[in-house]
């Protein structure tokens, strides 16, 4: 749903990133590489970017 603001596992602040993260990918750019770019380097940290669903969209039609 959200990008949690910091690592799961180990703790370091991830959520300042993902807004360039998108436009970077969006523009075509490899995902790995932008990872690299921003600093993202430990495995737990990658797979909170690569297994993100953004589901705000589909959320926001069911307003109570």
């Amino acid at each position: 749903m959200i990008i949690p603001v910091r690592c799961i596992t180990c703790g370091k602040p991830v959520a300042h990133l993902w807004e360039s993260y998108q436009k970077k990918v969006k523009a075509g750019e490899d995902a790995g590489k932008v990872m690299d770019s921003l600093g993202l380097e430990r495995y737990c940290c990658r797979q909170l970017f690569l297994g993100h669903v953004d589901l705000m969209k589909e959320l926001s039609m069911f307003k109570p």
